[in-house]
């Protein structure tokens, strides 16, 4: 398969592209430090310049491709504008872009909370919000979808088993699981049109994907 990756220097990214060109997949990470091309080209992935808040139009970028994954985002020290521009701003620009593209297949890491933006923390609520509408434009877009809605993230070791839920929940997962995780979806047409809650868990990653 042919996977482009917004978002293609994040933590996450880099461990599902790394993972992509293991299994022998054509694996491309959109990003916009050239500088960090290196990075992505020592895993075996190929580093695309774009820049989803600057560009207006990104399908250039991923012209092509059988699938998109949106993994970009403003990150914890942006303000809430920034949250508008590229959690959300840049989610819609590639769910344009697949359209344009015809590129059915298109998977969203959103974030726990999402679910009901007003109930989080004044802190949190820009980005939970911005991650909410995402998700509501995805769904309304035609598209293949699955959204993955993780716990909070850590960087320890990933066990390879998961709690996957169609029901919200709570807890940890490892960045490792996630990427592990994204790969088991783009391979299994069960989850298209869901929306699911990940957590550290018991069940073999792909048999949790599978069994959504």
């Amino acid at each position: 398969m042919d996977i482009v990756v917004a978002g293609g220097h994040g933590k996450i990214a880099l461990r599902l592209l790394r993972l992509l060109a293991e299994r022998g997949d054509r694996a491309s990470g959109l990003i916009r430090n050239p500088a960090h091309a290196a990075d992505l080209e020592a895993i075996g992935a190929v580093a695309v310049l774009c820049d989803l808040e600057g560009e207006d139009d990104v399908s250039q970028h991923v012209a092509g491709a059988d699938a998109v994954v949106f993994a970009a985002g403003a990150g914890p020290g942006s303000g809430a504008a920034r949250k508008q521009t590229m959690d959300l701003g840049g989610a819609v620009k590639l769910i344009d872009a697949a359209r344009a593209n015809g590129i059915a297949r298109y998977v969203m890491i959103s974030s726990i909370g999402a679910e009901d933006p007003e109930r989080a923390s004044e802190a949190m609520r820009p980005y939970l919000r911005a991650k909410a509408e995402a998700d509501e434009r995805l769904v309304a877009s035609g598209l293949d979808y699955t959204i993955v809605r993780p716990g909070r993230l850590t960087d320890a070791p990933g066990r390879g088993r998961v709690r996957a839920e169609l029901d919200s929940g709570s807890g940890e997962v490892t960045r490792d699981d996630v990427g592990a995780t994204l790969l088991a979806v783009l391979g299994e047409e069960n989850t298209i049109g869901k929306t699911f809650y990940l957590f550290d868990g018991d069940t073999p990653i792909e048999e949790a994907v599978r069994s959504l």
